[in-house]
């Protein structure tokens, strides 16, 4: 096949936009060491897909099916609230995410005793450049 068109490829799919899914599924695959079942030559991987699934000789509904489970598989936190917490070890960020610490349980603690919070932080209005 010299040349892969959308054509080529709605015989195995539904859509473009299915297309644009499985295709990049398959790349990912590709990526993490699948084999390809037509010959990669020098494309790139994004064209060897689209290749594979205009070929026919893909299996599309287990590409279909990676592709919903990869989503169906992402971590749960497992409290109700998200955290971007990692442990480290770099005394730096441990300073510094003390302080944050220490910032909010103040911020938290004007809250509860009813203070304004905005009176102490100084904002720049663009009558003040004048």
């Amino acid at each position: 096949m010299a040349r892969t068109t959308n054509s080529d490829t709605l015989p195995y799919v539904e859509s473009r936009y299915e297309l644009g899914m499985l295709a990049s599924q398959r790349v990912r695959d590709l990526n993490g060491g699948a084999e390809s079942v037509v010959e990669k030559n020098d494309d790139k991987l994004t064209v060897v897909a689209l290749r594979e699934i205009a070929s026919g000789k893909l299996d599309v509904d287990n590409v279909r099916h990676e592709f919903i489970q990869s989503y169906k598989e992402a971590p749960i936190s497992e409290t109700a609230e998200e955290t971007l917490e990692v442990a480290t070890e770099d005394p730096m960020l441990r300073e510094i995410d003390a302080e944050l610490e220490n910032t909010l349980v103040d911020v938290d603690q004007t809250l509860d005793a009813g203070e304004d919070v905005a009176d102490d932080v100084a904002v720049d209005s663009p009558d003040d450049a004048e």
